[in-house]
């Protein structure tokens, strides 16, 4: 019997010490998954580059971070570690719609800092679309062995609740607000005085055309608290016409707010028609400026 007894525990410390280094984890919230072969991490979150994120449905043209924080297990040289990360985003129906093959190609002399925090950035935008659902695929690798750590998320993605769209007989893929300074997608309805806002929209369709061309109308209407009109352009693109595959790639009316004394939230309406139908699409929002 002791003999026995023996054997046994020899058996469960040979496999314990054969999975040490494997690790499989999930986060209740996000539905964030990883699994680690070789390599480890002591925390895996999403953040927006400042604050952490708990959810999954994420507004089209955010940015979403996924950090792994003090991350191990890399053989390395002269205390430099070599990691290649991988991103991918796949569809519902399995095509493979974004992939960067190695976020870290350009760190060809290795990373030094400790604790070791890698970071991947994923801009839920083009070829990504709001009303569809994805997998995100991050894979972590040492290129001086052989450790491993994937991490996978299942997410959707929504349109920005903060701009209103009334449509009339045309089409459209997204409708957003981006701004130049910034560089980004303004999320919710905060923007900023003297700031370069776009209003894009995105695959407009629905347009009579006549000898390959289509004639739009464009306004822009901003009231402020008070319902004053500070900005009234009755029609930005006048009698020209313009070719169909100009406005379906991206038509990106802006404007800019500089009177710091105006009073906040303004409220801001663009109209997009058809000069040879009555097709039109009305967007409009609120917007607190600081």
């Amino acid at each position: 019997m002791k003999n026995q007894a023996f054997v046994i525990v020899l058996v469960m410390l040979a496999l314990i010490s054969c999975d040490y280094s494997k690790s499989v984890s999930k986060d209740l919230q996000t539905g964030l998954t990883t699994r680690g072969d070789g390599l480890s991490c002591e925390d895996v979150y999403l953040s927006d580059g400042e604050q952490e994120i708990n959810r999954n449905t994420f507004i089209y043209g955010e940015n979403v971070y996924v950090n792994f924080e003090n991350i191990e297990g890399f053989n390395k040289e002269e205390g430099k570690a070599f990691p290649g990360m991988q991103l991918c985003v796949v569809s519902q129906s399995g095509d493979t719609v974004m992939i960067y093959p190695d976020l870290y190609d350009d760190y060809q002399d290795g990373i030094s800092i400790s604790p070791l925090l890698l970071q991947s950035t994923l801009t839920v935008a083009d070829p990504i679309h709001s009303g569809n659902e994805y997998t995100l695929y991050i894979n972590i690798w040492d290129k001086n062995g052989e450790g491993t750590f994937i991490a996978t998320l299942d997410f959707d993605v929504s349109p920005d609740e903060q701009i209103k769209i009334e449509n009339n007989m045309l089409s459209y893929d997204e409708v957003y607000l981006f701004t130049r300074e910034g560089n980004s997608v303004i999320i919710g309805n905060e923007a900023n005085y003297n700031e370069n806002i776009f209003m894009i929209f995105e695959g407009l369709e629905g347009f009579q055309e006549e000898d390959g061309k289509i004639f739009i109308g464009l306004s822009i209407k901003i009231r402020d608290q008070e319902g004053e009109i500070i900005i009234n352009e009755e029609d930005l693109i006048g009698d020209s016409g313009l070719e169909t595959s100009q406005i379906k790639d991206q038509l990106a009316p802006n404007f800019i707010i500089r009177d710091t004394s105006i009073d906040s939230p303004v409220s801001c309406e663009i109209v997009v028609w058809d000069k040879k139908s009555d097709s039109n699409i009305r967007a409009s929002v609120n917007l607190n400026l600081k």
